[in-house]
């Protein structure tokens, strides 16, 4: 008798503990996840968080890309500094995909990252960067295959890429430059027709690219369009990079001391610009 009351036990527990586990599996998909940003981020556990994908461009050419967030929602292209598609990009659209888009980063290096500045200002250097245009293109006309609309930001390199998809780029709602703009030869700014909302930092030493004055220039520039250019005082370059390892990175390169204030202020605009111009 003892030893079947102790089976019967047995069998009971077996029981609870697989009801157990079912129902933690269940509670997975409506829990929110914090990623390793600084800022208060998090992606839905029960969302596809990331994809690797390949779209092509009009000659067929294949381009690869990262994808976060879901299929049928507006959509944000957001292109890469000069180091490649690292973790900082990377938090950058998951951050934009936890706000309800569907967000891609087309792979301009092709695989590539640059490590230490001296790498990276390599493959900057190297970059063919019409081709990186068209690689925009294709990245919108794969997001935009559903109906949706879709809106560009960009960082540092990234950030003249999407001045000069704003440009170039048919199909582009609205677009988001961060601390970087493009020589005349590839897009004149005074050419754009849609929406933007730029932003920079006051402390930027990058002259001719995204200082305090370029920044203001490109201000008057952006004359025949709808656009707001932000300048942040106490904040210098890549001052939306709050990693913990790209904080230690701008400290290195003398880029100053992170700014969070003025991260935060700089989202806290970006997300009703895409809301107004993209839902």
């Amino acid at each position: 008798c003892c030893l079947l009351l102790l089976f019967s036990c047995v069998v009971v527990v077996n029981k609870l503990l697989g009801a157990f586990i079912i129902l933690m599996l269940c509670l997975r998909q409506f829990i929110r996840t914090p990623t390793t940003s600084s800022a208060s981020r998090f992606v839905f556990a029960g969302r596809r968080t990331m994809a690797s994908v390949t779209f092509k461009r009009s000659t067929g050419e294949e381009v690869p890309g990262v994808e976060y967030g879901e299929k049928g929602a507006p959509a944000v292209v957001v292109i890469q500094e000069w180091w490649g598609v690292d973790d900082s990009i990377k938090a950058h659209a998951q951050n934009i995909a936890s706000k309800g888009y569907r967000t891609l980063i087309p792979d301009l290096y092709r695989g590539k990252l640059g490590v230490e500045a001296e790498e990276a200002q390599h493959l900057m250097e190297g970059l063919d960067w019409p081709g990186a245009v068209e690689d925009i293109k294709a990245a919108v006309e794969y997001l935009s295959s559903d109906g949706q609309k879709v809106g560009v930001i960009g960082f540092c390199m990234g950030g003249a890429l999407t001045i000069a998809s704003a440009v170039k780029v048919p199909g582009v709602a609205c677009a988001v430059p961060c601390y970087g703009i493009p020589p005349k030869a590839l897009a004149d700014p005074k050419d754009c027709k849609i929406p933007v909302q730029g932003h920079f930092g006051a402390d930027d030493g990058m002259a001719g690219f995204s200082s305090k004055a370029d920044a203001e220039q490109l201000g008057k520039e952006l004359s025949n369009c709808d656009s707001v250019i932000h300048i942040y005082d106490g904040a210098g370059h890549a001052f939306l990079n709050d990693l913990p390892e790209a904080i230690e990175r701008k400290k290195k390169l003398g880029q100053g001391e992170h700014n969070t204030d003025a991260c935060e202020t700089a989202w806290g605009r970006i997300f009703p610009f895409f809301e107004k111009h993209l839902k």
